[in-house]
């Protein structure tokens, strides 16, 4: 004997309840994938969101951590931070540091790969080049720096050169010289950097179709127009991408210079990271360099939102 109702179903075995409403199933779905990403979602929270949050708030005190009793002092700090003389021979050191750096990295790396991926040499040849362009990749900061700092000091090999080719009698102190120091720095950051830009156009020039360049050849295109008609047009997202990406990275560059220079010598290599770690470390002002963190997190949201809006435009 049966007896029904609207909520459950009466059976000789007992009640029985009825199966879950679509609706209830769909929610039950929708909540699936937040169910995975809670683990991401908390670190988030707890290593990023929670630590940005502070920062802002100590940068809105007069001095936290080596003050008991803190006060509240508005935006303060960031006018004296926007005022001070050392930041703006930063900002001007970091765009010079930032600009050249991106722009010898994006020419050296596609020359490179265009000499990689070109068909006159052998295989043997291209893989000893290969070894050979990428191995500055392959050192860490502190070696890059160490080398770098024996091989410009006075006593260095890259003085001996100079002096044996009779472009300088005396000995140049690259990295304590405030004429030469910035520049010093820069070109060991382009050292260090490019493979990461030839690896990528590598890749982008060995997924361009034959048959565009061809096509071209037959049309009567020479060289020059085949790479400004078909291989530029071919790799500008793969360009673009990285230029932004490079930019970013390279606008926060700080265990280079503090390993070669640490600012120095008198600010001629002070970067906005080695301006706020100072801040912190040397003076132990930390509401001035939390004021000095919130600008330079500022200015990276910037590019960080040009990027992400190129690549949402490009997807």
């Amino acid at each position: 004997m049966v007896f029904t109702t609207e909520k459950q179903t009466t059976t000789a075995a007992g009640p029985q309840r009825t199966a879950a409403t679509p609706a209830k199933r769909k929610r039950k779905i929708n909540l699936v994938p937040y169910g995975f990403l809670s683990p991401t979602i908390l670190l988030i929270v707890v290593l990023m969101l929670i630590p940005i949050v502070m920062v802002i708030w100590y940068s809105m005190m007069d001095n936290v951590i080596t003050k008991k009793n803190p006060q509240f002092v508005g935006f303060s700090n960031y006018a004296e931070v926007l005022g001070s003389e050392v930041f703006h021979t930063a900002i001007l050191n970091t765009v010079f540091f930032t600009t050249v750096s991106v722009a010898a990295h994006l020419v050296l790396g596609l020359i490179f790969a265009m000499l990689l991926n070109t068909r006159f040499l052998k295989s043997f040849t291209k893989a000893i080049f290969r070894v050979i362009y990428v191995m500055p990749w392959l050192f860490t900061v502190a070696i890059i720096a160490i080398l770098w700092r024996l091989l410009l000091s006075p006593n260095g090999i890259v003085n001996f050169l100079v002096m044996e080719l009779g472009l300088s009698s005396t000995s140049i102190e690259w990295l304590a010289s405030r004429d030469t120091a910035l520049l010093a720095v820069t070109f060991i950051n382009i050292w260090a950097g490019y493979p990461f830009f030839m690896v990528s156009l590598l890749a982008g020039l060995q997924g361009i179709p034959k048959d565009l360049h061809e096509a071209a050849r037959v049309d009567g295109a020479n060289p020059v127009q085949q790479f400004m008609n078909i291989t530029l047009p071919q790799l500008r997202p793969i360009i673009i991408s990285m230029a932004l990406l490079d930019l970013i990275w390279t606008s926060q560059q700080f265990a280079l210079i503090w390993m070669t220079t640490g600012g120095g010598p008198i600010n001629s290599t002070e970067m906005l990271s080695t301006f706020t770690y100072k801040l912190a470390f040397s003076e132990y002002n930390f509401s001035m360099a939390a004021a000095s963190a919130v600008i330079i997190l500022a200015f990276s949201m910037v590019l960080a939102f040009f990027y992400v809006r190129y690549q949402k435009a490009r997807d």
